[in-house]
């Protein structure tokens, strides 16, 4: 076979190049809707439920779970250029995570497209362009149109002249396929852990809100103490690194921040199961509960999220079920930037329990959360493979005939 070295990287020389405005059916923002004056006036955003849903990048950080932004009725239909009916590509094009590719789901509400982000469909086969845009050759492309460095984004008019590879459709269609069925295997290993962590949160709770092994009632020789009581937190260890810094690191171990995996890097300074507690930014949702990461292995953390282990009988698993039904929503300050800061963490009240029953309760719930780390280890060798394959695939190295999966 031979190839073309092109403006997306080296193709067979039977694919071709197009720019994105050729080959879109539709690529539109918020602000396509009107001006910023008229969207005030008419789009109000609600925290109560709603006819419609502004699909945001916090809800993709989320695996869409909830704690949406609504809009009403004359909302949604004033954004009808943004309307959303599932499986739209949306990539962030303001902020930190400019360049963040993802799909549109289907929910059981509207949707409409929140600010910050572009969305787009193609003509052919719409989820190559998916794999290829959060690609590396995809992502090289979007760095290439990015401005402003306190701000990083970039606008729709210099996306549509973006270069993409475009090869014939039934190669479209079978990279698709090959890379849809990786992707579906995470999807489904995710929907059993967020079934696993329900059954472990039903029974935390009949553990320790209702009492249900002890007839109801608190045994006598539990007592009530603070959070300080049972946690350690190690926040000393943290290191921020700044874009700059991690851009020239090999992506080797994940570097969290107060709500998610933020990029990789090619050191770390934890290694073990860590509970991660959102500092500042993003620290609570809606109805006032901590964002939480329940993370193992080796990592870097920046200093926007707590790191926590457990004394007394407290293992990171109870201490993350725990926290996931404890309201925290008084102990935040700051308008502007909220804040859960470490001594109002420490004095949050808290049900301290016997060791003998931490270890009873902590039996039942290992082999769950065991389950959720299988899962959770097995989708990263599927994205390992999915990444492997992605570039290979997307420059033609690889015939998509010989791949089996």
């Amino acid at each position: 076979m031979k190839y073309n070295n092109t403006p997306v990287g080296i193709i067979p020389e039977t694919w071709e190049i197009k720019k994105i405005s050729e080959i879109t059916e539709i690529v539109t923002d918020y602000v396509a809707n009107g001006s910023f004056a008229s969207l005030a006036e008419n789009v109000m955003y609600k925290d109560t439920e709603d006819i419609a849903v502004l699909i945001r990048l916090v809800d993709f950080n989320n695996n869409f779970n909830g704690d949406f932004v609504f809009i009403d009725e004359h909302a949604y239909e004033f954004l009808k250029k943004s309307k959303l009916y599932g499986g739209e590509i949306i990539i962030s094009n303001v902020g930190a995570n400019v360049g963040t590719v993802f799909k549109c789901p289907k929910l059981k509400y509207k949707m409409s497209l929140a600010p910050n982000s572009i969305m787009v469909k193609f003509h052919g086969c719409n989820e190559f362009y998916y794999q290829w845009l959060r690609g590396y050759n995809g992502q090289q492309m979007l760095k290439s149109i990015v401005t402003g460095s306190a701000q990083p984004k970039f606008n729709k008019t210099n996306f549509k002249e973006m270069f993409v590879p475009v090869p014939p459709i039934e190669i479209q269609k079978q990279i698709a396929s090959i890379l849809s069925v990786l992707d579906d295997k995470i999807e489904q290993n995710n929907q059993i852990n967020e079934n696993l962590e329900s059954q472990a949160q039903a029974i935390f709770k009949a553990w320790f809100v209702d009492f249900e092994p002890f007839g109801g009632v608190m045994p006598e020789d539990w007592k009530i103490g603070m959070i300080k009581d049972i946690i350690e937190l190690h926040d000393s260890k943290r290191i921020p690194l700044s874009g700059s810094e991690r851009e020239k690191m090999d992506k080797i171990y994940p570097y969290y921040g107060a709500t998610s995996c933020m990029d990789y890097v090619d050191n770390y300074i934890f290694d073990g199961k860590y509970l991660l507690l959102g500092e500042d930014g993003t620290v609570i949702d809606k109805n006032g509960y901590p964002i939480l990461q329940y993370v193992e292995g080796k990592f870097w953390v920046n200093n926007h999220a707590h790191i926590i282990t457990g004394k007394l009988g407290y293992t990171v698993e109870i201490l993350y079920l725990l926290f996931k039904q404890t309201n925290v929503k008084h102990i935040v300050t700051g308008a502007v930037q909220p804040k859960i800061s470490q001594a109002n963490l420490k004095k949050v009240p808290v049900t301290i329990s016997s060791i003998k029953d931490l270890d009873a309760f902590n039996n039942i719930i290992q082999p769950i959360f065991a389950m959720i780390r299988k899962n959770r280890n097995e989708n990263e060798k599927l994205a390992l493979l999915r990444d492997t394959l992605l570039p290979k695939l997307m420059n033609g190295e690889i015939d998509v005939s010989e791949v089996k999966i």
